[in-house]
């Protein structure tokens, strides 16, 4: 299956069943591509724009982030 047929299979699915694939998905997909530490740097932009498009203000992110185990910018974790 290529590319294109499996991202017109995605959008055509109802939007639950998108929540779901997105869930489901998103993080396998992501440990098997951070095998190339470029990919990071094409990823982060597309967050950012979801960030944007979301509504929430960055701080609120990093402050939600934060509830979920992250750490900040600027802080170290724990050693």
């Amino acid at each position: 299956m290529t590319v294109q047929k499996l991202k017109e299979s995605v959008m055509a699915l109802p939007l639950e069943e998108k929540k779901a694939f997105i869930l489901e998905t998103l993080q396998p997909l992501a440990r098997d591509a951070m095998q190339d530490p470029t990919f990071l740097m094409q990823l982060f932009p597309v967050f950012l724009a979801i960030v944007k498009d979301s509504g929430l203000d960055l701080q609120q992110l990093i402050q939600f982030a934060t509830m979920f185990g992250g750490t900040p910018t600027g802080e170290n974790s724990p050693s």
